[in-house]
């Protein structure tokens, strides 16, 4: 089992942790984390694009001209697809992108991301997140101190305090481990853990 440095809040190291083969040093499957990110991605598509349809133009109900002898050539609307302000042919409807991978890929996939953060060594891990107040600079003292400029910060279960004092700095996200995914994992540089957030994961992931 891999071991990783436990630091407290001010950056000191107080001890070691070890880490579940299975969740943290598995092998890094590009293929599966890429599979999943675009199943992500889709679930986030609203799907409300419409057009309207010939059927669905105002106007156009009478012949504009006779159908023989003007010499031009035969139409029906003014509401025709040919038509300036007429229907669209097989534009976009309303529809929903979301789908589904088998549980074992998003499984996998995520244990490639939490184990590719371990290998690169942008996975921290700290006693618990306690500020002096509720506000945005003591969470930026915080990250300071580990020189995190673009992090997901993972904790057992969402605290309000910290959520709020991390919501307003760029590049920073708080998340309780239920709500972590392989799309946030890979698009944020460094991985903070709390010691009661790896129990978790490992308890719920394992």
């Amino acid at each position: 089992m891999p071991k990783v440095p436990v630091y407290n809040v001010g950056g000191e190291q107080v001890g070691e942790i070890e880490l579940e083969d299975r969740i943290f040093a598995a092998p890094v499957r590009a293929d599966l984390m890429h599979q999943v990110v675009l199943m992500f991605l889709a679930g986030q598509r609203q799907g409300t694009h419409k057009v309207k349809s010939r059927s669905e133009v105002r106007g156009g109900g009478r012949k504009p001209w006779r159908q023989k002898g003007t010499g031009r050539a035969r139409q029906g609307s003014i509401r025709s697809p040919q038509w300036k302000g007429g229907g669209v042919v097989f534009g976009p409807t309303p529809r929903d992108y979301k789908y589904t991978l088998p549980k074992k890929i998003r499984r996998q996939a995520l244990y490639s991301a939490l184990s590719s953060k371990l290998d690169e060594g942008k996975l921290i891990v700290i006693e618990g997140i306690t500020l002096p107040e509720n506000k945005t600079k003591h969470m930026a003292q915080l990250l300071g101190r580990f020189d995190l400029t673009k992090a997901l910060i993972v904790d057992s279960a969402k605290q309000e305090g910290a959520l709020l004092a991390s919501r307003n700095i760029r590049g920073i996200k708080y998340v309780d481990a239920n709500g972590m995914n392989v799309y946030d994992l890979l698009r944020h540089d460094h991985l903070v853990l709390t010691r009661d957030a790896v129990a978790k994961v490992q308890e719920v992931f394992a």
